[in-house]
């Protein structure tokens, strides 16, 4: 269980990102957040994870209060939350198994790790991954040699290295074409439904809203306009989280 308390961020220079927001999410949901850019979505997600510090309110994560954790607890935390990000986060020039055996850094000795000496197990580990996400025939490419949709491939293998109870996904296929995205979240959603693994996930595109949420929350300059069910965002309400100059391109989203 995810619990968001009454938070706020407030960045240098007065930019106020989260208004009081607060909601709960269950396990095993596929939650998702969707407001324009700049309605606080990334914020919110870097937040819970603790990438950065909200100025007020609190994130407790299975009755652990996340944003008062330091040191060895924070790192322990860390663990078990998984981040996909919208442009990959991957180590360019390091080949595709390096860079899935970079999320089991948390688990292994800092110093034979950092020296690029993982154990034969972990190696395996990262493989079985790979092959969950048919890219394990790309384990020896460097990752700017990938394209779009297998880097992101990498980047949710690397996050399962971590054994995740709970994946921050931040607008994971804003940068793929349809087909991609699909192809996205059929594996977002197959680790949320085999594996158990709450996912938040950010987006913008209805039609992907509408297939993969069991619940949607909209965010409009940093405070919460809407929570419900994907069935309940309809043109109108689309049109409330995004605004009227949204509703010409999002229109195709929702025919």
């Amino acid at each position: 269980m995810l619990k968001v308390e009454h938070l706020t961020k407030v960045y240098p220079g007065g930019t106020v990102a989260l208004k009081d927001l607060s909601f709960e999410v269950s396990d095993g949901e596929f939650l998702v957040i969707i407001g324009l850019s700049g309605s606080g979505k990334s914020t919110l997600l870097r937040c819970i994870n603790r990438l950065i510090d909200p100025t007020e309110g609190k994130v407790i994560l299975d009755g652990i209060d996340v944003t008062a954790s330091k040191g060895a607890e924070l790192r322990h935390i860390r663990r078990k939350i998984g981040m996909i990000f919208q442009h990959f986060n991957l180590v360019k020039r390091s080949s595709v198994l390096t860079n899935v055996l970079n999320g089991r850094l948390g688990y292994l000795n800092p110093w034979t790790s950092t020296l690029g000496f993982f154990p034969a197990d972990e190696k395996k580990r990262a493989m079985d991954a790979l092959k969950r996400l048919s890219i394990d025939d790309k384990v020896d490419s460097r990752a700017d040699a990938l394209s779009g949709g297998q880097q992101q491939r990498v980047g949710i293998a690397r996050t399962l290295m971590q054994e995740p109870t709970l994946i921050l996904a931040d607008e994971p296929v804003a940068s793929l074409d349809p087909v991609l995205a699909h192809s996205i979240m059929q594996y977002l959603e197959q680790l949320n439904k085999e594996d158990k693994v709450t996912v938040i996930c950010s987006l913008h595109y209805l039609d992907l809203i509408q297939r993969y949420a069991t619940r949607v929350i909209g965010l409009k300059d940093g405070v919460k306009v809407f929570e419900g069910s994907p069935a309940e965002i309809n043109r109108e309400k689309f049109k409330e989280i995004y605004g009227e100059e949204a509703q010409d391109v999002r229109a195709t989203a929702l025919e």
